[in-house]
């Protein structure tokens, strides 16, 4: 795969709708913002906000600042966007954070809720930084989360249920995966690289999480806010063809110097 220029990247991002106008509608946006900040902890993918994040209107300032949705709280239905400059800028900060794990030798745990879309993202990830000298965190064997198995396929962590890899925004996988690495005596992760409530679960038990995120996920930009998460990357996490995230993968990791070249 070429390693795109920023422009060119931008450009694929919008054509793709990665980013720019997405297909996520505005109103299903407004609606996630809505319940988070009504306390359905569904939509907290796995983080303590308390009643930080009670008024709606604070959530969409943030998505606004951070994913690059519309800030005008008057627009309720219809197309909403993400900020392709605001992606490739996360991506930017997510790379310095892989080439820090890189020299650092630490040991990375990569996780999906949404395999549909981002698996290979991440697969790619582990290949490159295990290249690089990290350890690519093994789970331990039979875990177990919301009546499925936990298990990793490339690397990658996920949720399995009935042969099919699971959708998911339940932070009970991670949870899992981080109490049975305790439960065994074994440290946990030096990183997380992950997504929904894979991160957010990692995020407030303290560890350091990069993460990507969805225009109508906003929990885990109101981590980044918060410093809980170190960085969030905002895309559409499910696009019509995985195979879109190529050009994104391949700038992430020679941002990150994880190209072997």
């Amino acid at each position: 795969m070429p390693i795109p220029s920023r422009a060119a990247l931008i450009e694929h991002l919008v054509r793709t709708r990665i980013a720019g106008e997405v297909a996520t509608p505005r109103d299903n946006n407004l609606s996630h913002y809505r319940k988070l900040a009504n306390g359905d902890r569904h939509y907290w993918l796995g983080l303590e906000l308390g009643d930080r994040w009670a008024d709606e209107q604070d959530v969409l300032a943030v998505m606004a600042e951070r994913c690059g949705v519309g800030d005008d709280p008057a627009h309720r239905v219809g197309q909403d966007t993400i900020d392709p400059e605001l992606t490739v800028d996360a991506l930017e900060r997510m790379a310095a954070r892989l080439r820090k794990a890189a020299l650092d030798r630490q040991s990375v745990l990569l996780a999906t809720g949404h395999p549909g879309g981002l698996l290979d993202v991440h697969r790619a990830t582990a290949a490159a930084l295990r290249a690089a000298g990290c350890e690519i965190v093994v789970i331990p064997q039979g875990l177990t989360a919301d009546e499925g198995a936990v298990w990793q396929f490339a690397d990658v962590a996920v949720l399995e249920r009935g042969a099919t890899l699971w959708h998911t925004h339940s932070p009970n996988p991670m949870a899992a995966i981080l109490d049975g690495l305790a439960a065994a005596g074994r440290p946990q992760p030096g990183l997380v690289v992950a997504d929904h409530g894979w991160a957010g679960c990692a995020g407030q038990r303290g560890l350091d999480v990069v993460a990507y995120a969805d225009s109508n996920d906003p929990a885990l930009f109101l981590g980044e806010s918060e410093g809980t998460l170190e960085v969030v990357v905002p895309l559409d996490d499910h696009v019509r063809d995985p195979r879109y995230y190529d050009p994104m993968t391949a700038y992430l990791l020679a941002a990150a110097g994880l190209t072997g070249e």
